[in-house]
């Protein structure tokens, strides 16, 4: 009897081993900004990221076999906050990967941390050069733009082979200092005949901007050659305070960059304004994108906007990077990553060895002469990455 019941316990250890065991959930942490100025930017990123996942399962919520678990924290915009919540999203709930933030302070803050806790972060959709530069770290990746490359894709839409004479209008936050910095370097090195002659910064809650207009006029009025005012400018935007002080009496253009639908749509009036930007629902012409913009609508009733494409790209790098490492090793998650290129909603991205910045087009636009809600802008050219000289700043 010994011997059955030694055989018959064997036996079972044996069916045990060889039924696959359930595989937990893969937890993913999204930290964002959704309370503050930059709300409906990170609304956007999180909607963006949870129909990226859907797309790229087809539906399933699943890589590898292991249903998907998405825990999103709300940083506030407080550096300390994002700090603290991402120590808890590795440490406590076990989350193996991790994406954020809205703003540059709060993920500048988050890199320290996935570093200590040996964890990939990705990027999404904070600006600052610093996060893939001199702040980096080898566990970081960002799949937003840089600040850099907004500015090159603003500089792409800056008259080629023209003196221009730019003033410049930031936001008094390192998002703003660090764009006008790069804008001037993007111009020199792709519009070197285009010269900043003015800057002002102002706080995002200004209510008057009438003494900044005045002293861009004053410095622009009176330069050869064509003169444009130029923004580097999240939330509310001040175009139209600068258009009701009448610029147009000094030959001077406005630039107001790439923004979300409801503060684009603003400026509808102001047919033949140009800018670059990272993403407008109707310019990449690609399947993803196709889907993106018809699903959207079905739920939305709008088309997709900007934060919408970069939370995608986010679910993309995250799906793209554990699929090809074969599961979450941080190891093997850095080494697949590294130089891997992957499908977005605006086109392939490239995540750079040396720096894990993602390579990625950017669009010339401008303004409708028929422009309407969500019909603004016409595309004037694609800008392809391989155009745009983006320095290494992380001293790898």
């Amino acid at each position: 009897m010994r011997t059955i019941r030694t055989l018959c316990l064997t036996g079972a250890a044996l069916a045990a081993l060889s039924t696959p065991a359930l595989a937990k959930d893969l937890k993913i942490c999204l930290i964002a900004g959704k309370t503050g100025a930059l709300e409906a930017y990170a609304k956007q990123t999180e909607v963006g990221f949870t129909m990226g996942l859907e797309y790229l399962t087809q539906g399933k919520n699943e890589i590898l076999g292991r249903k998907l678990q998405v825990l999103v924290k709300d940083d506030q915009l407080k550096p300390d906050r994002g700090k603290a919540l991402l120590e808890e999203c590795y440490a406590d709930d076990g989350a193996e990967i991790a994406v954020g933030s809205t703003g540059s302070a709060v993920a500048l803050a988050m890199l320290p941390v996935a570093e200590e806790a040996k964890k990939v972060l990705i990027v999404e959709p904070a600006v600052a050069d610093s996060i893939t530069g001199e702040k980096w770290n080898r566990y970081i990746f960002r799949t937003g733009r840089s600040s850099y490359q907004d500015a090159l894709a603003a500089a792409a839409a800056i008259p080629d082979n023209e003196e221009v004479a730019i003033g410049m209008l930031g936001l008094d936050t390192a998002f703003g200092r660090d764009g006008v910095k790069a804008f001037a370097e993007a111009l020199a090195a792709m519009r070197p005949k285009a010269k900043i002659v003015a800057e002002e910064y102002a706080a995002g809650n200004t209510a008057d901007f009438t003494p900044f207009a005045e002293r861009l006029f004053a410095a622009l009025k009176d330069k050869p050659g064509k003169r444009v005012i130029n923004f580097i400018w999240a939330g509310a935007h001040p175009m139209a305070k600068f258009v009701d002080m009448k610029p147009e009496r000094f030959n001077i253009m406005l630039a107001p960059g790439g923004n979300i639908l409801p503060v684009m749509n603003a400026w509808k009036q102001f047919a033949g304004a140009e800018g670059g930007t990272y993403y407008y629902h109707a310019f990449p012409k690609n399947k993803m994108n196709d889907w993106l913009r018809t699903e959207y609508q079905k739920r939305y009733n709008a088309p997709p906007d900007f934060f919408v494409a970069g939370g995608f790209a986010a679910a993309s790098a995250v799906f793209n990077g554990i699929t090809k490492a074969g599961g979450t090793d941080t190891e093997k998650l850095i080494a697949a990553m590294e130089g891997m290129m992957f499908e977005t909603p605006k086109g392939d991205m490239i995540f750079r060895a040396v720096d894990h910045q993602a390579q990625q087009d950017m669009f010339h636009w401008r303004i409708k002469k028929d422009a309407t809600d969500n019909d603004l802008l016409e595309l004037v050219a694609t800008i392809p990455a391989a155009t745009m000289p983006l320095p290494f700043r992380n001293k790898r």
